[in-house]
């Protein structure tokens, strides 16, 4: 049924302030160093005119994953697309930092890597990274190395090369602002952890680690538990037996123990369901069901469900999302479409309206989900999407008054230009034209796919966002408007007053 909205900023009523950094995201270990990660999809495996083939055994990496290069951090367009898209917090984690030793003396400059490792980050490799954060005005987030090469299971974790880590970034004038001990720990055995590994034995050496911060780097934030799919995850498509029992997981009760060491802000994973890659561990969403009820429901159920547990281990803290995407697992085959942009933008106004934090898209520019292609750092429809969040939604977040429905997704901010007034967005998800009464002239803003819901490019007001000479960001202007704003089946749509 098609839906009518009528703006009345005079019934707003103010919820909270969120943090200017909401919009973030990573740059994973595995790039920073080279190694592993999903692979990529074929091109009609985008458009959607090829069936990704079924994986049955899952668990062999290299059905799923590819060897890459380090991504090149200094890259002029990827310097200029990350700082046009605002300030932001740069996490560089994910299981491969669970297993990386940092050789800043060179000592494995022949390419051997230490035993009970997997990989090795060197000198130039973080200094490249800091050079890059130092240069979009970031602030940096990590989680350390936790594996057989750092400690045995019944030992007691030992810092000294985390250490290294923290006072090499010091010493170069880009601290480390903010840490996570261990990348999602609750998986284990899948995270790369020491043999053995329990989940007493990570309540010890979590509080081991906070105490250690404290103590040396007092500046930086204790973050955690970041753990993953330790709650319903997936909505309707959870399934008994599936990811959750597969992979063994354990609970932040468990991961936390006594709880001695207090962290600062508490941080999990989300991601709406499990990738194509991943369907045979369960909570695979079709990609008919991507503008569905249920499906765009997802990020706000696990946000609300975690709000219990930040007020019992951070009452009155931020939550922080340290991954976030529209699929584990590398993300989706419609995922680098305009498909995926009513998710990406549903999870920010829904987030806003539960709690203040900071949400880190996985990734800046690598995998299926990247805001920028691997490789030539072209910007991807959800870049843009972002970007204009980031111009137009203050951070002011209001009730709209409106049930969030089929057709009718609505959010209010403040306008992001300090200016009275409000900035809306009206999300689409059904098959009819939804139309909004505005109370006074507007800017609109219409985000669409270009001529389809899978294009691989977005319009805004009808025209096709694209990089112009010397990487120039396409005009990212709104047009005026009276009376009623059609928003178009599975449009996006600002409209700011």
């Amino acid at each position: 049924m098609a839906q009518f909205v009528k703006l009345n900023p005079d019934a707003l009523t103010s919820l909270r302030t969120v943090n200017e950094r909401l919009v973030s995201y990573n740059v994973e270990m595995t790039e920073v160093t080279g190694g592993t990660f999903w692979k990529a999809y074929s091109d009609a495996q985008i458009d959607g005119t090829e069936a990704f083939p079924e994986i049955k055994d899952w668990t062999n990496m290299g059905n799923l994953q590819q060897w890459y290069d380090p991504i090149d951090t200094k890259n002029p367009r990827l310097i200029k697309l990350a700082k046009d898209l605002g300030c932001a917090w740069v996490r560089v984690s994910g299981t491969w930092a669970n297993k990386t030793y940092y050789d800043f003396d060179g000592k494995y400059a022949d390419g051997t890597v230490p035993e009970g490792f997997q990989n090795v980050l060197t000198k130039q490799q973080w200094l490249s990274l800091l050079d890059f954060v130092k240069a979009i005005d970031g602030k940096l987030l990590v989680s350390i190395a936790n594996c057989p090469g750092i400690h045995a299971a019944d030992e007691p974790m030992p810092f000294e090369q985390a250490d290294l880590l923290f006072r090499t970034s010091k010493e170069y004038g880009v601290p480390i602002s903010a840490a996570e001990f261990t990348n999602e720990p609750n998986l284990m055995a899948m995270s790369g952890l020491p043999q053995g590994y329990t989940a007493a034995d990570h309540a010890r050496d979590h509080d081991l680690f906070g105490a250690w911060l404290r103590e040396n780097y007092p500046e930086s934030l204790f973050v955690g538990p970041c753990t993953c799919g330790d709650i319903a995850m997936f909505g309707e498509m959870s399934v008994g037996g599936g990811i959750g029992s597969a992979l063994q997981m354990v609970t932040t009760e468990e991961l936390l123990g006594d709880y001695n060491c207090k962290m600062d802000v508490f941080s999990y994973h989300y991601y709406n369901g499990v990738s194509e890659r991943g369907a045979a561990m369960g909570g695979h969403w079709p990609y008919e069901a991507c503008l569905s009820e249920p499906y765009l429901a997802v990020a706000a159920d696990c946000a609300r469900q975690y709000v219990a547990r930040r007020d019992k281990y951070v009452p009155g803290g931020q939550m922080w999302v340290t991954e976030s995407g529209d699929a584990g697992c590398g993300g989706n085959t419609w995922g680098s479409t305009y498909a995926d942009v009513p998710r990406t933008l549903n999870e920010l106004g829904e987030f806003c309206t539960v709690t203040d934090g900071v949400i880190f898209h996985n990734t800046l520019a690598s995998s299926d989900y990247g805001y920028l292609k691997h490789g030539t750092f072209e910007p991807r429809p959800n870049y843009f999407a972002v970007l204009l969040w980031n111009r137009l939604m203050g951070q002011t977040v209001f009730a709209t008054g409106e049930e969030i429905r089929e057709g009718a997704h609505v959010y209010a901010h403040s306008r992001k230009d300090g200016k009275d007034g409000v900035a809306y967005l009206v999300i689409n998800n059904s098959q009819e034209v939804t139309t909004v009464e505005l109370p006074s002239e507007a800017e609109v803003y219409a985000l669409t796919g270009n001529g389809k819901l899978r294009s691989r490019t977005m319009c805004l007001n009808g025209k096709e966002l694209l990089l112009g000479e010397n990487d120039a960001l396409p005009e990212l202007t709104g047009v005026k408007a009276t009376g009623t704003v059609e928003v178009a089946p599975g449009g996006c749509t600002f409209i700011v007053l």
